[in-house]
């Protein structure tokens, strides 16, 4: 009946009513197809140069996720929120000037949205800002489920990403819920890759080349070992003296790996190394287990 009344009584509104919806509706679709298109450049665009660089592209690309379903993920996130704004922005804008035509005043309405938009920044300026901090962190891709992270002094495993709270599982089991805005720094050792750290501590007294000679051995199997070889990006190293104390020199080994394989790269290194030091007699530190035993 509106519609019908609108073409009888006003048809040159009708028209314009009509054109702006129309144009609301192209609009929308014009933007749409622009933010799939973005996106699917940039993803494209980061694969590509990630495959030129050969197989350590391909681990990173692995690594980092640009080949998995949470890549696939973030740009749909991405897209559905940009994609959202700009449908509120176009749908607002296309209402205002409708009303407008139909000869509503507008200036009532919108002092009485400035005034209750302002009441609601003052009501909600830490929900707000929680928001878009999620918002944020979800395109940036700063930290996704199954992440080990240390932010705000907690470490642990992400559970959930909100727009507005995290969820972290610390090493205890304890389940933390950390609001998005108020979230300054981001520590992710799971984007990338890893480095698995392992400091061996043995009598001071011992011959550092020899004990060094025995580790680069142990590195060198730890490399060519195919069960374990698929985890690494670089083959282990074997840095050399660490620290030198009264009771104990430490060597130390480091291996560059896939993210969140550090563990357990670090533990099979830990394990062949004392193996191998132990069975060429090396001593371990004086405050070890004992004679004849390097701990780690």
């Amino acid at each position: 009946m509106l519609l019908e009344s609108l073409v009888f009584m006003w048809p040159e509104t009708a028209v314009a009513i009509a054109f702006i919806l129309l144009l609301a509706v192209v609009g929308r679709w014009l933007v749409q197809v622009a933010i799939r298109r973005m996106v699917r450049m940039t993803t494209d665009r980061a694969r590509q140069h990630l495959e030129k660089l050969g197989r350590p592209g391909q681990i990173l690309a692995s690594a980092t996720g640009m080949q998995s379903e949470r890549q696939a993920q973030r740009a749909a996130t991405m897209g559905s929120v940009v994609g959202s704004a700009a449908t509120f922005v176009i749908a607002t804008i296309a209402l205002l000037t409708v009303l407008s035509h139909v000869g509503i005043d507008l200036a009532p309405v919108l002092a009485s949205a400035g005034v209750g938009g302002v009441a609601l920044a003052f009501g909600a300026q830490s929900l707000v800002k929680d928001v878009l901090s999620g918002i944020f962190l979800t395109v940036e891709d700063q930290y996704g489920v199954g992440d080990v992270i240390t932010v705000n002094e907690v470490t642990g495993t992400v559970e959930h990403v909100g727009l507005r709270v995290t969820s972290v599982r610390d090493a205890n089991g304890m389940l933390w819920y950390l609001r998005n805005g108020e979230i300054t720094k981001v520590g992710n050792v799971s984007q990338g890759w890893s480095i698995a750290t392992v400091d061996l501590p043995i009598h001071p007294a011992e011959d550092a080349g020899r004990a060094i000679e025995l580790l680069e051995r142990v590195a060198t199997d730890f490399a060519a070992d195919e069960d374990h070889a698929a985890d690494l990006i670089d083959p282990p190293e074997v840095l050399g003296v660490e620290t030198i104390t009264g009771t104990a020199m430490t060597l130390r080994m480091t291996a560059k790996c896939l993210a969140n394989q550090q563990w357990g790269v670090q533990r099979e290194l830990r394990e062949r190394a004392k193996h191998a030091l132990d069975a060429a007699g090396v001593r371990g530190a004086v405050s070890g287990w004992g004679s004849g035993s390097t701990t780690a």
